[in-house]
C-alpha cells in the first residue's frame, strides 16, 4: 500500500520522532495533520520549516469528542499515534497524570478508528519499557508485559489495550517497541545524548542522573522512522501484531559518552549523580521479527551520526 496523496494525521507530531516522522510523509507526498498538545517553536518540525507544508492543530487527545470530530471531517486514512508523556522520570514524580494521559489518549485513538472504518490502520508508538524488569538478555515480542514502573505500566497497558482491540474489533492497529530514541531535534536534555550535546555545545559538565551503567538500545531517529512507515505500508500483513526494533549500540550510559567523544574528538566532562529512582538496569530487544518478516535493517549508529547530531544543535 502506498501512502502518496492519503490523509494522515500523526498524533505528536510536534514532538521529537514526530517531527522526523513528518518529514519523510512529506517526502512521500501524504496529506498530513498534526496534533499535538504544545507548539513548542523549537521543536525539530517548526525549526526545521516542516509546519508550513501540513497543518498544525493544538488538540489535547485525551477529548474524545475533538479527536473523533476531527478524524472524521478530514477523511483521516491512516493514524501514527505519537503522543504520550514520554520521560521517564517525569512519570515517577507525576504518576497520575503519566498513566491518564498515555492510556486514555491511547483508547481514543482506537475507539475512533474502531468507529470509522475508511481508516485503514493505526501505528502506534510503544517502547522497550513495556517489557519491565525481565531477568533477560533479550526481549522477544512474547515475553509478558510487566511494567511496575508508571511510565513502564503505561506503555504495558497501552499494549494490552492495542492488542484486546484487535482481538475483539480486528481493530487494524500495530504496536511498535523501541529502544532509546535519539537524533537531531530531541530537546529534552534529561536524555543522555541530548544532554552530552547540550554539554559539549555549553562546556558545562554533563549531569548523570544514574549509576552510569544502566544498559540500553540507542536507535537514530531515521531507522525508527523507516520502521513505522515499512508496517503501514504493509497493514494488512502487520496488522494486530506487535514489533520490536533493536540496536547493535548495546551500551551502558558510560559507553554512549565514549562514542561520543571518539566520533566527534572531543572530551566530555561528566559528573554522577545516582538519584535516578527505579530504572530498568538493562534491556536489549531482539529485532528478528521486524527483519525476517519486513526486511527492516539498522541504517545508522552513534559513530557515524554523533557529529551530525552535533552540528544541528550548534546551529539550533
Amino acid at each position: 500500500m502506498k501512502l502518496q496523496g492519503k490523509n494522515i494525521l500523526v498524533t505528536g507530531g510536534v514532538g521529537f520522532v514526530g517531527g522526523h516522522l513528518v518529514e519523510k510523509l512529506l517526502e512521500l507526498k501524504a496529506n498530513i495533520i498534526v496534533v499535538d498538545i504544545t507548539l513548542d517553536k523549537k521543536s525539530y518540525l517548526f525549526a526545521s520549516g516542516l509546519h508550513k507544508k501540513c497543518r498544525v492543530i493544538k488538540l489535547d487527545i485525551c477529548d474524545y469528542k475533538k479527536l473523533s470530530t476531527l478524524i472524521k471531517k478530514n477523511k483521516i486514512d491512516f493514524i501514527f499515534h505519537l503522543a504520550a508523556q514520554a520521560l521517564v522520570a517525569e512519570a515517577y514524580k507525576k504518576p497520575k497524570h503519566t498513566l491518564e494521559n498515555n492510556i486514555i489518549s491511547t483508547i481514543n485513538i482506537l475507539e475512533a478508528v474502531r468507529t470509522i472504518p475508511q481508516i485503514k490502520g493505526v501505528i502506534v508508538a510503544s517502547s522497550d519499557k513495556c517489557y519491565g524488569k525481565l531477568n533477560k538478555k533479550k526481549y522477544v515480542e512474547t515475553d509478558p508485559l510487566s511494567g511496575d514502573h508508571p511510565y513502564d505500566t503505561s506503555k504495558s497497558a497501552t499494549d494490552l489495550i492495542c492488542s484486546t482491540y484487535y482481538s475483539t474489533y480486528k481493530t487494524p492497529v500495530v504496536i511498535t517497541r523501541f529502544g532509546n530514541i535519539y537524533g537531531e531535534g530531541d530537546s529534552n536534555f534529561s536524555r543522555i545524548i541530548p544532554g552530552v550535546m547540550k554539554s559539549i555545545v555549553t562546556k558545562k559538565p554533563l549531569e548523570i542522573r544514574s549509576n552510569g551503567k544502566y544498559i540500553r538500545d540507542y536507535l537514530y531517529v531515521k531507522d525508527v522512522v523507516a520502521g513505522y512507515i515499512l508496517l503501514a505500508v504493509n497493514i494488512v500483513a502487520a496488522k494486530g501484531q506487535a514489533y520490536n526494533f533493536g540496536s547493535n549500540d548495546n551500551l551502558s550510559v558510560v559507553e554512549v559518552i565514549q562514542t561520543v567523544e571518539k566520533a566527534v574528538k572531543q572530551k566530555i566532562s561528566y559528573k554522577i549523580l545516582n538519584t535516578a529512582a527505579n530504572e530498568i538496569p538493562y534491556q536489549s530487544l531482539n529485532c528478528s521479527k521486524i527483519k525476517k518478516q519486513f526486511g527492516w535493517k539498522q541504517n545508522y549508529t552513534i559513530q557515524n551520526r554523533a557529529l551530525h547530531i552535533l552540528n544541528w544543535y550548534k546551529k539550533f
